[in-house]
């Protein structure tokens, strides 16, 4: 069966498509019958053909009728019994214009796909379910490159109309990517982007294939992204791209992100931060939550700021690597005013928590959201800050739910577990919902406190992955895995409502690898120190590592590393430093 069909992206950008259905083997009988509209369900029952089926399906493709307009029915008939109960059905679409024919995941088998990565077992079935799960996420929502603006191989945020790549989540796809031989999609996540910059140094937030029209803007966290693919496999070239890119988007959020030069950058909608709907907006414009994508609000964000902490510091560390020592200088200098913002200003003392901060007045506005945890991610925090941090992670009044970790605090006034934001269910709200993209921030914070020397961190990093990984589990059935936008901070329920299942809009298989493995490369060598508790036996092979073979099994909280064929030994309480 063949058809054209004229599809169209969130923006309205057209794109005409032929489509064509094939079966093996080939069907007895075919129809196409056009009809009036109705429910469009692909159930038997509900189809014109019910009516006159008579052992069989004729020949039959009717297809005229007063109006153009309706939908279009059709079956194939094959016999089961002389295939033994198998029909191989295939999908081809192609675009109208001259180009070759594309599969959804680029042509390449799931097999071939999962082979890139490193084989896991271990006695936790949640996390080994959910690796080789998320290694088919990643496999659903491949793109292959080569077609108009997404030049390289990447990944797409997810299904439907986030089937494209976006900024927000790009910081996810290196993160997850770079683990496989060849991390062409983790390079192609940034390396698209920085593609189609924009001449002021900005980033569109959306990369449609065949125009660039209403793209948004997100932020992302792309100095940690850029660090992370080079810890596992380095590339000069990639480093030198990334490094000139880069540093244009820094001078950007320079100029109009913070025109105070305060040290803290601004929020200037409640979409930009892939954030909607929670009183971080509200503390500073009652009506934030009726603007669309209109630039109207003005917002010191916590979780911003530090991506540009990140940012600095990562461009201090990738000029230094470049041998360009005095821009590597300034990087460390605007990347240390940053830091004293972000601990003489956002930090409240009072609350224990990081804070946004509104720009005018600077006061702290004390809203309690779980990207006040974000700095966990830098090198800033002293024992005692990370303390009283891993305090509120355990506090059932603000963020210790069953299934945590909740995007705003319990005592919000806004908090909702149900997905409603004053009275109405919406489809992204972050006023109460556990969003896996904010777990994957908190999770990968506590694994480098761990790293860090920071002992109280390991336990409540191997307690939150392994919450983590079970709330992506229908009422924690093995059999079956998701992975959607948000979920019930008390029953674990998932955003059903949504259709928006595969959602690639978080990183779990690198803090599973590095969980379960101890395994924290970095450009210099390689440190090993696994979280206490996790499980009592694991074994991962097939690891690459600047071009090493690396293997690793676990006993309890000891691992053995086995580095080109080289043995060596680590604990939770023993750490091991190799360099490379």
């Amino acid at each position: 069966m063949r058809w054209e069909r004229r599809l169209e992206d969130r923006r309205g950008g057209p794109l005409d498509v032929h489509a064509t259905l094939s079966a093996d083997p080939p069907p007895a009988g075919a129809a196409a019958v056009r009809a009036e509209h109705s429910a469009a369900q692909p159930v038997w029952a509900y189809t014109p053909f019910v009516e006159r089926w008579n052992d069989g399906l004729p020949d039959d493709v009717r297809l005229e009728g007063i109006a153009a307009t309706g939908l279009v029915y059709a079956a194939v008939d094959v016999p089961l019994g002389a295939t033994a109960g198998t029909v191989t059905f295939t999908l081809a679409i192609a675009p109208v214009i001259a180009g070759a024919p594309r599969s959804p995941t680029g042509g390449m088998p799931i097999e071939e796909f999962a082979a890139r990565f490193p084989a896991l077992q271990c006695d936790d079935p949640y996390l080994e379910r959910y690796y080789g799960y998320r290694i088919y996420g990643l496999h659903l929502n491949r793109l292959t490159g080569d077609a108009g603006n997404v030049r390289y191989p990447a990944i797409a945020e997810g299904i439907g109309y986030f089937h494209v790549p976006i900024t927000y989540s790009a910081q996810c796809h290196m993160l997850e990517m770079r683990w496989a031989r060849e991390p062409d999609e983790a390079r192609g996540s940034l390396l698209n982007f920085l593609h189609n910059q924009k001449p002021d140094g900005s980033f569109h937030g959306r990369l449609y294939s065949h125009h660039l029209e209403g793209t948004d803007f997100y932020h992302a966290n792309w100095g940690d992204g850029v660090l992370a693919v080079d810890a596992v496999a380095p590339d000069g070239g990639f480093l030198e791209h990334a490094y000139e890119g880069l540093s244009r988007y820094a001078r950007w959020l320079d100029a109009t992100r913070d025109r105070e030069q305060s040290g803290m950058y601004d929020v200037v909608d409640q979409y930009e931060t892939g954030q909607e709907y929670m009183s971080r907006y509200q503390a500073v414009d009652p009506d934030a939550d009726r603007y669309g994508w209109e630039n109207r609000i003005r917002l010191k964000g916590i979780d911003v700021t530090v991506y540009t902490y990140q940012l600095h510091r990562a461009l201090e560390t990738m000029a230094l690597r470049l041998e360009k020592a005095r821009q590597s200088n300034a990087w460390r200098a605007s990347a240390d005013r940053i830091g004293d913002a972000i601990l003489s200003a956002m930090w409240d003392e009072a609350t224990g928590l990081f804070s946004d901060v509104e720009p005018g007045t600077m006061r702290r506005t004390g809203v309690k959201a779980a990207v006040c945890f974000y700095p966990l991610l830098t090198d800033l925090l002293d024992d005692r800050t990370v303390a009283r941090l891993l305090a509120h992670l355990a506090d059932p009044t603000t963020f210790a739910t069953p299934f945590p970790v909740p995007s705003s605090s319990q005592d919000d006034p806004l908090f909702d577990a149900d997905a409603e934001w004053k009275g109405r269910r919406h489809n992204c709200p972050w006023n109460g919902r556990v969003w896996p993209m904010t777990n994957s921030h908190i999770l990968e914070g506590l694994l480098r406190q761990w790293h860090r020397g920071r002992r109280d961190a390991g336990p409540v990093a191997a307690d939150l992955l392994s919450k983590f990984v079970r709330l992506m589990f229908h009422d924690r059935d093995l059999a079956r895995p998701n992975c959607y936008e948000h979920y019930n901070p008390f029953t674990g329920h998932a955003s059903v409502y949504r259709g928006i299942d595969d959602y690639q809009h978080s990183w779990v298989l690198d803090p599973i690898l590095r969980g379960l493995t101890g395994l924290e490369p970095s450009a210099e060598g390689l440190r090993v120190r696994p979280l206490p508790g996790l499980v009592q036996r694991a074994r991962v092979d097939g690891i690459v590592l600047h071009g090493r073979q690396v293997t690793v099994e676990r006993h309890g909280d000891a691992v053995v590393v086995i580095v080109d064929g080289v043995r060596h030994e680590a604990s939770a309480e023993q750490p091991l430093e190799l360099p490379w």
